[in-house]
């Protein structure tokens, strides 16, 4: 257990693996912030130095705390096996990938919106590339059968013109003000600490992908919503921890689509509806598979 003293606004968790010299910028990124952390980074085994680079590079304070797994637990259990280690007492914690960057004033745009909404349990932000452009998966909805199946044939880029066609994404223009959302990215997320504890933390089934929306809609079923909050803007270097097994990647993707859809949905399917769902994610893995192997 990390030593509570005078505990700070935020704790922070960061599961590290091989991020490389994406993992210095972003935990300066946070220290930066104006508001006081407490940060763990969490690493999953990893292979390319990192965690040596980080203790070469930085002159980690007492509230910087390194937990190193002697194996990859994958994203949720390694979550977990941080919030098992951090203080339980205050408000907020923040999971934050490790390729990205907190813009100037973010945390604290997003800190003020959980204060100004008790109904609200979690908060992301404007998640952008290195264009400043809004990445996909920054605002959505959650997945359903048909929403699902808009969003694997590209037809949800209708939505802005056909209502029923929207998929899972948002639709341009983003929201300008803060405003409720179903679902924001899982790169950064600021929870309300006890709302996370009280549901159970991440589900450790999921390997990578889909926990972070897994995690949203069992919010939403204890009666809290996620905020979307575009005053608060993340830099997300996308896919730098994956960069070495792309396939793996690629195929803990589908599986956590179908773990989604298996925990919350199918029951309220018709069979099948279900085998017809079930099919198409693992068409859709197959038909996409050549342009994952050739990423590696």
């Amino acid at each position: 257990m990390l030593a509570a003293g005078n505990p700070p606004v935020i704790d922070v968790i960061v599961v590290n693996y091989n991020a490389g010299n994406a993992l210095i910028p972003c935990l300066e990124s946070v220290l930066n912030q104006s508001l006081a952390v407490r940060i763990l980074v969490v690493d999953n085994a990893s292979s390319d130095g990192s965690m040596a680079m980080l203790r070469r590079s930085m002159d980690l304070p007492a509230y910087v705390v390194i937990l190193e797994n002697a194996e990859n637990l994958g994203f949720a259990r390694a979550i977990n096996a941080g919030a098992a280690q951090i203080a339980k007492d205050g408000q907020y914690l923040l999971i934050l990938n490790p390729d990205c960057e907190m813009l100037p004033g973010s945390l604290n745009a997003l800190c003020n919106a959980l204060d100004q909404d008790h109904k609200a349990a979690l908060a992301g932000p404007l998640v952008i590339d290195g264009e400043g452009r809004p990445m996909r998966g920054t605002l959505r909805r959650f997945p359903g059968p048909l929403s699902g199946l808009l969003t694997f044939s590209g037809l949800w880029r209708l939505g802005r013109w056909i209502p029923l066609l929207k998929g899972v994404e948002a639709q341009d223009p983003l929201p300008v003000n803060t405003t409720q959302a179903e679902a924001v990215s899982g790169a950064c997320m600021l929870l309300r600490k006890a709302e996370f504890f009280a549901a159970g933390c991440m589900d450790g089934a999921y390997g990578l992908h889909c926990e972070d929306i897994d995690l949203m809609y069992r919010l939403q079923q204890r009666n809290f919503h996620c905020l979307f909050v575009p005053s608060a803007r993340v830099y997300h270097a996308q896919g730098v921890s994956s960069a070495s097994r792309p396939v793996w990647v690629h195929w803990q993707k589908h599986r956590g689509m179908q773990r989604f859809f298996m925990k919350f949905q199918a029951t309220k399917t018709s069979p099948p509806l279900r085998w017809l769902v079930i099919t198409g994610i693992w068409l859709r893995f197959a038909a996409t598979l050549p342009k994952a192997w050739f990423q590696r």
